[in-house]
């Protein structure tokens, strides 16, 4: 809690203002989680592509983050073979809603290369990890 008063009993508004506003700012983003974009391979072998990036959502969860993996979500309602290009639009869009892209294992498909592309033309940070969700540097 901040005081009014300093350590010789000297008023010090300027500082308190300056820590209440801390405090004030700190209950208000108690809790905060950043929205990552989870890119990792869907194509291929869809089963076990889709299961990795289950566990690279459940592995940014652990790590404080919210996980947006598109390539879970669109197949439920899109079809891969006939809107391709629809769903590369919409996870465009929400990409523009994440803090940061995760991209995950060693292969770069050409749909993660577009996203991780899009990320850097937006300035937003790309962090890479392998298959076994140890970060590496690019």
């Amino acid at each position: 809690m901040a005081e009014y008063r300093n350590s010789e009993s000297y008023a010090g508004p300027t500082a308190y203002e300056a820590f209440r506003s801390i405090e004030k700012e700190e209950k208000k983003n108690k809790g905060f989680m950043p929205v990552v974009y989870i890119c990792s391979p869907y194509a291929g072998d869809i089963e076990s592509n889709t299961a990795a990036a289950r566990r690279y959502c459940r592995f940014a969860v652990d790590k404080g983050a919210v996980p947006l993996a598109v390539h879970l979500l669109f197949p439920q309602f899109i079809s891969e073979e006939t809107e391709r290009d629809l769903a590369l639009h919409m996870g465009g869009i929400i990409l523009t809603r994440c803090r940061e892209l995760w991209c995950f294992g060693g292969r770069i498909s050409d749909g993660m290369k577009g996203e991780i592309e899009a990320a850097c033309r937006r300035g937003m940070p790309v962090r890479y990890f392998t298959e076994d969700m140890e970060e590496i540097e690019k």
